[in-house]
């Protein structure tokens, strides 16, 4: 079997990746395994570092848009995972082209090139931030598209091409829309390293408006392992939707910060809010809970000491970086 994963020197991509080389999903054991990424600010091989003497590892640098390479690399391939992505709603903000060129456009090469290779699988990795935002309750799979940054657009436009390329030509895609994501190796611009990184540095962090804007928090390997059961169970032509089962808001999740770093509460600055900002998001994933037996088993406690444990033991990784990361406020 070869696995394509796209964006997968990227947060999750490699997270994923790394999961796969290391036999943690054993009906990939034996697979060949291609990452390509383009490298942006976002993607770094060092988040590979852990599986690169893998003789399984096949590492290619290109652009999902380039539809000669896109179809050369998908040759023998069985099955696609598609997280290459611009996704970071601030910088959607500044500027869309970026967004629309690579998750739509991207998608879009990608999902003709696996059409011609007759691929037997195709996971296109979303976000529950094309459902808009939510007072009560949480979104299941079917509710309406409601984007609101350029980012969430973009990638609703990539879904709705991933659904349009099953009715049309029958493509076995599966499409699941995560929450926020946390864990290692999450680039430093992020809410979660871009906070932790600074309090450990002793620098101010950026709180939006009134702090009360609310997420669930999924940690990156609970996020994989959905990817994982959708990858080899997911019906065809179906949406997923994984969730992490932890709501904060973004005030609540700063105290909870200060709390475990020890770090002082005058160091949190408030910012003029995002425009557009979503006030809560919310995911219902009683679907892939019914169909593919998926729970979160990383509680949140456990995931966020963990996490903050990395950083503070990984300046090395991160610190090169933070030069890159957009500053807000």
């Amino acid at each position: 079997m070869r696995v394509l994963i796209t964006g997968g020197a990227g947060f999750i991509g490699s997270h994923y990746a790394r999961q796969v080389l290391g036999g943690q999903h054993p009906a990939f054991a034996d697979a060949e395994v291609v990452v390509l990424d383009k490298l942006t600010y976002a993607g770094n091989e060092e988040n590979l570092r852990p599986v690169a003497d893998d003789p399984r590892l096949r590492f290619v640098r290109g652009d999902i848009c380039d539809a000669e390479l896109v179809a050369d690399v998908m040759r023998g391939v069985d099955v696609v995972v598609h997280f290459a992505a611009e996704s970071h709603v601030d910088r959607s903000i500044r500027g869309s082209s970026d967004f629309v060129r690579t998750n739509v456009v991207g998608t879009d090469v990608l999902l003709q090139a696996a059409l011609a290779a007759e691929v037997s699988r195709f996971v296109h990795v979303s976000t529950d931030e094309v459902y808009g935002s939510i007072d009560e309750g949480s979104w299941p799979e079917d509710h309406l598209l409601e984007p609101n940054s350029p980012y969430s657009a973009a990638k609703a436009g990539s879904d709705l091409l991933a659904r349009a390329y099953f009715r049309t030509h029958g493509l076995p895609v599966c499409v699941t829309r995560c929450s926020n994501n946390y864990g290692p190796y999450q680039f430093p611009e992020k809410m979660l390293p871009l906070f932790i990184t600074n309090l450990l540095d002793g620098k101010p962090v950026p709180l939006y408006g009134d702090g009360g804007n609310v997420r669930d928090w999924l940690h990156v390997t609970d996020h994989c392992r959905g990817i994982q059961l959708v990858t080899e169970s997911g019906r065809p032509g179906e949406i997923y939707n994984i969730g992490g089962g932890t709501e904060l808001t973004n005030l609540r999740l700063t105290e909870r910060l200060l709390a475990e770093l020890d770090a002082d509460p005058a160091l949190v600055r408030r910012v003029e809010d995002r425009k557009g900002h979503d006030r809560r998001y919310s995911v219902d994933h009683s679907k892939i809970a019914d169909e593919l037996g998926y729970r979160p088993v990383v509680g949140f406690d456990e995931g966020l000491a963990e996490t903050i444990r990395w950083y503070r033991e990984n300046r090395a990784w991160w610190e090169p970086l933070k030069e890159r990361a957009l500053v807000v406020g």
